[in-house]
């Protein structure tokens, strides 16, 4: 499929210290005739830190690593993970359409993303807070139907849930996980009905999520 980036465009892009700190280290991991290898971490990190992959970021990582822009804008438009266009400010929801969650509900999910955020996928909401768009598999198919904002993943979704998971996009930093309390992927009252005792109060990609929360405020 065709992508192009987005015809408007800010008029430069750089690297926040800690951003360029974490860049530096990915490049020096490679032996420098190589250091065009971290062109999709590189892109990445610019994607994080701003939202999506802007042309002044294209040339700015082209510049770092010694190549053409068009060859990193090659590896940008190639891969669907990197947005050429503005996304919302507060998430860009990844709804995950393959066969699980299609059968578990994720078509309301869908339909939700229609009527509250935009007509068409990969739009902005009037608001400009949130995007959307439906994705092959997530590979949390044992929690369908699932969606994915940044690195964060949030399962067991239906569509009342779905839709109180959207104002807290919006107003707050929602928890990622299991949306109905299971603990990770196992069958649903498994710790009740077998009596286990569970010694851990979250997953550790919960831990990751609240431990990295609280760092970032710490910096605020």
């Amino acid at each position: 499929m065709l992508r192009r980036i987005d015809k408007n465009q800010p008029k430069g892009f750089e690297f926040t210290k800690p951003n360029l700190n974490w860049v530096k280290k990915q490049i020096g991991k490679y032996p420098k005739d190589r250091k065009q290898s971290a062109v999709i971490p590189l892109l990445y990190k610019a994607q994080e830190q701003e939202g999506w992959v802007s042309k002044p970021a294209i040339e700015v990582i082209a510049k770092m690593l010694g190549m053409a822009p068009i060859r990193v804008y090659e590896v940008a438009s190639f891969y669907f993970m990197f947005h050429l266009s503005p996304v919302g400010q507060k998430a860009h929801i990844q709804v995950c359409g393959t066969t699980p969650c299609m059968l578990r509900g994720s078509e309301k999910l869908i339909q939700i993303c229609k009527e509250k955020i935009s007509k068409h996928s990969k739009e902005l909401s009037p608001d400009g807070q949130l995007s959307w768009e439906e994705v092959e598999c997530i590979g949390a198919c044992s929690n369908a139907p699932v969606i994915q904002v940044g690195s964060d993943y949030y399962e067991d979704l239906s569509a009342d849930s779905f839709l109180n998971l959207l104002d807290k996009l919006i107003k707050d930093n929602p928890l990622p996980g299991s949306q109905k309390k299971r603990f990770s992927s196992e069958p649903e009252g498994l710790f009740k009905s077998s009596k286990r005792n569970l010694e851990e109060s979250t997953n550790a990609s919960v831990k990751l999520y609240l431990e990295a929360t609280i760092s970032e405020k710490n910096k605020k």
